[in-house]
C-alpha cells in the first residue's frame, strides 16, 4: 500500500463535486506482487462496472473483447514476455552474489514466514483471487483519469480503459484496487491504484498511475510511484496460469509484498513507503531468490515451475503488504489446493541477493 494514503471517503465526494486535476505525462526513463484462508467461494460472475448504453465509448469494444480471444479480461499473450532481455524484471540472478547481510535481514524479518500464493480460482469473500488485467486493441477509446492523492508522480493518461475493465478486490472498496489494461497492438501498459470508475466507466479516479511502453527498458524517474508502492509496474512481475499450465516456464522476477519496509529503495525500485530508517528492514526493489538447493521435486507440476523461476529470476519487493505473500492473476484453472504448497516454502529456504545502489534519505 502506498505511504500516506489519502482518507478516499471524503476525497471521494470531493472530487465527484469538484474534479481532480491531471497530472503531466512523465517522460520516458534512461534504459538501464492476500492469500485466502478456509474454503474458497465458488467462483461467481462479477460486474466491474455496469455498461452505460449511453455513450458509445464502452459500447464499441464488448463484442470484439469476447469473440476472437485476442483481446479481454486475463487472455495469453502467446508468450509475449514485457521489456528487453536485458531489463531487470527478465534478468536471471541464479549467479548473483548473496547480499552480506542476507541472514541477518531475513532474521529480522521474521524466519517463521512462508510464501503464500497471493492468487488462485474461485472468489474469496465475493472477490476474484489475485490482480486482473484486461487486454485491448490498439483503436480503444481512451477516457480521462483523475488523481487524489499522487497526480504529481502519476502519468496523465487519458486511459484506454473499456467499461469492463476488472479491478482487484471488486466489489470492494478496500484495499489496492489496481486496474491494469494492456494494449495488445502498440504493446503499452496502463496502471492504476485505487481505482474507481465515475459514471459507469465514463472517467475514472484513481491515488496514481502509470504507463509503461513493454518494448523499451523504462523506468520511473527518482522518488515517483507508480501503481506500485516502489514506482515498478505490476503486470510483468504477475504469475499467469499462460505460463505456468500452458508454457511450464515463468521467465521473469515476480512480484511479492512484506509488512514492514525501510524508508529505501535499490534499483529497479524508484521510491519508498516507510518513514522507518533501520538498516535490517527490507528496502522496496530488494530481490530474493530460492536457494538453489532446495528441492521442488515433490510439489505439483505447476508449483515446481514458480519455485524453479524463484530460482532462476526470484522475486523483487514491490509494496508493503502482507508477508511473502507473491502475486498472480486469477484464473479459473488454478487448482488452489495445490498453489497452497507454496507455503511449504520457508523464509530460511530464501536468500537476498546483493544489493547495489541503495537510495536512502540520506543520499536520494
Amino acid at each position: 500500500m502506498h505511504f500516506f494514503s489519502t482518507i478516499l471517503g471524503l476525497m471521494l465526494l470531493v472530487c465527484s463535486l469538484m474534479g481532480c486535476e491531471q497530472s503531466e505525462i512523465v517522460e520516458e526513463g534512461e534504459a538501464v506482487w492476500y492469500e485466502p484462508e478456509g474454503q474458497i467461494d465458488q467462483p461467481e460472475e462479477i460486474s466491474s462496472v455496469p455498461m452505460n448504453t449511453e455513450s458509445e465509448v464502452f459500447v464499441l469494444k464488448s463484442e470484439s473483447i469476447h469473440e476472437d480471444k485476442k483481446y479481454g479480461i486475463g487472455v495469453s499473450l502467446n508468450g509475449f514476455r514485457p521489456f528487453p532481455d536485458d531489463d531487470p524484471w527478465n534478468q536471471k540472478i541464479d549467479q548473483a552474489e548473496v547480499d552480506p547481510k542476507s541472514d541477518q535481514m531475513l532474521a529480522y524479518i521474521g524466519l517463521h514466514g512462508q510464501l503464500h500464493p497471493d492468487f488462485g480460482s474461485g472468489t474469496w469473500e465475493g472477490a476474484k483471487i489475485g490482480i486482473p488485467y484486461i487486454v485491448v486493441p490498439g483503436d480503444q477509446p481512451h477516457v480521462s483519469v483523475n488523481y487524489e492523492a499522487y497526480g504529481e508522480e502519476s502519468d496523465a493518461g487519458p486511459f484506454p480503459l473499456p467499461f469492463e475493465t476488472p479491478v482487484e478486490g471488486e466489489p470492494f472498496d478496500r484495499g489496492d484496487r489496481h486496474a491494469i489494461v494492456i494494449d495488445r497492438d502498440n504493446w503499452v501498459l496502463y496502471e492504476l491504484y485505487r481505482a474507481f470508475p465515475q459514471n459507469g466507466g465514463a472517467s475514472w479516479l484513481a491515488d496514481s498511475g502509470a504507463i509503461f511502453d513493454l518494448k523499451k527498458n523504462t523506468k520511473r524517474p527518482r522518488g515517483w510511484t507508480s501503481a506500485d508502492a516502489a514506482g515498478l509496474p505490476i503486470f510483468p512481475g504477475l504469475v499467469r496460469y499462460e505460463e505456468v499450465g500452458e508454457r511450464k516456464e515463468i521467465r521473469h522476477a515476480i512480484r511479492f509484498t512484506l509488512d514492514n519496509t525501510r524508508q529505501a529503495f535499490v534499483p529497479p525500485a524508484s521510491h519508498w513507503a516507510s518513514s522507518d530508517n533501520n538498516p535490517l528492514l527490507p528496502p522496496l526493489g530488494m530481490r530474493v531468490r530460492l536457494k538453489q538447493g532446495f528441492d521442488v521435486s515433490k510439489f505439483p507440476a505447476d508449483v515446481q515451475v514458480i519455485l524453479q523461476c524463484l530460482k532462476t529470476y526470484g522475486m523483487i519487493l514491490a509494496d508493503n503488504g502482507s508477508d511473502w505473500f507473491i502475486s498472480g492473476s486469477p484464473d479459473e484453472r488454478w487448482n488452489n489446493d495445490e498453489l497452497r504448497t507454496l507455503r511449504q516454502v520457508k523464509v530460511k529456504d530464501l536468500e537476498i541477493i546483493k544489493m547495489d545502489g541503495l537510495k536512502t534519505p540520506y543520499n536520494f
